[in-house]
């Protein structure tokens, strides 16, 4: 299903059926920028190269591997993803590198979603009816994916790390989805054999695009007693709604379109997993940062704000911070045990809390 000849750096998530069936390997840019040994060495590679030192690290991070890496080829999210998208074409262009522009609709609209997949589907050499076929090949890996997810909340057997690792890879699929399919079914069958994590832990939601911290902020926070047993942006990467048609799935993906879908869609899952608490990461410099004003006020649990760039460890500030956070969850946890009206204040003003907000 895969021609290893032909690949094509991708942004973001973007409809990857498409491309497979035009014969095409997707590799997301982001991936394997996060997971480089030393990535900060990639940020001073682009910044070298000119970028503004208030820049978003993702932007030149992607800037840098497609340079380090040959890539020839890119697609990129001009709508619905990072407004510095479109520049970050216009320079990879004047470097030689082919680049492909891909617009979300505007609003989550089934028949514009339709007419952008055919557009995509012209422009690769294929059809929307081949990538509905690829769409159906997907789903086993897809499905696989979001049993991983249902371990993770519902059987509690997975990390918070695992979760989200496993989700945010859903955009490219590692670059081989069948061995993505066999390494997350290896990585069930294991997990159904472990102990579930103590049904006194803190279970937390992650929303906001993935971080710089990933490789410590999951460890960090099971081992002050709490848990992410959701990961917003990562399971929407991970298609939830694929077992629809490819305009429906990518008009319901949540993350290129308003605050609003996000919300309902993040409340529910508060709801479903019994989330205590969010962490909504926002990227400096970055336009969707604004949404946290809204997000605090409409979600209905405690809310900690925590902002990253180009540090991609844990500072001691930021680790005091979570560890404060953790507390306060536990407090009010406790308090709402005790309350036998069941009317604990986690529902109450302790979201909006100014102390909760900043770097």
């Amino acid at each position: 299903m895969q021609n290893v000849n032909k690949s094509v750096g991708i942004t973001t998530t973007v409809p990857v059926e498409v491309m497979i069936a035009a014969g095409y390997t997707p590799i997301d840019l982001n991936n394997i920028f996060i997971s480089d040994e030393h990535p900060e060495r990639l940020v001073r590679t682009a910044e070298r190269a000119g970028f503004p030192l208030n820049t978003c690290a993702w932007i030149k991070g992607i800037y840098a591997v497609v340079l380090e890496r040959g890539i020839d080829a890119v697609l990129g999210v001009t709508t619905g993803d990072c407004s510095n998208t479109a520049m970050l074409m216009e320079v990879l262009g004047t470097r030689g590198v082919k680049t492909i522009p891909f617009p979300y609709p505007d609003h989550p609209d089934t028949a514009l979603m339709q007419a952008a997949l055919e557009r995509l589907a012209d422009d690769m050499g294929t059809t929307t009816a081949e990538a509905e076929r690829v769409k159906e090949a997907l789903s086993p890996a897809r499905n696989a994916v979001h049993e991983l997810d249902r371990l993770t909340w519902q059987e509690n057997t997975i990390s918070g790390f695992e979760n989200h690792y496993w989700l945010v890879s859903g955009s490219d699929f590692n670059r081989d989805t069948e061995k993505y399919q066999s390494d997350i079914e290896t990585l069930i069958a294991e997990a159904k054999k472990r102990p579930a994590y103590p049904a006194s832990e803190l279970r937390l939601g992650y929303i906001g695009v993935p971080s710089v911290y990933g490789r410590e902020l999951y460890p960090f926070l099971e081992q002050n007693g709490a848990r992410v047993v959701y990961n917003e942006i990562q399971r929407q990467f991970a298609m939830p709604e694929h077992g629809r048609p490819l305009a429906e799935q990518y008009t319901r993906y949540t993350y290129p379109y308003d605050i609003v879908g996000r919300i309902r869609d993040i409340k529910s899952e508060i709801e479903k997993r019994s989330i205590d608490g969010i962490i909504h990461y926002v990227q400096a410099f970055c336009h969707r940062a604004i949404g946290d004003i809204v997000l605090r006020q409409r979600l209905g649990v405690p809310v900690l704000t925590i902002e990253g760039n180009a540090e991609f460890g844990l500072t001691q500030h930021l680790k005091t911070r979570l560890e404060a956070f953790v507390d306060m969850l536990a407090q009010l946890k406790q308090r709402a045990r005790q309350d036998s009206s069941g009317d604990a204040p986690v529902n109450g003003e302790m979201p909006a809390s100014p102390h909760l907000r900043g770097k």
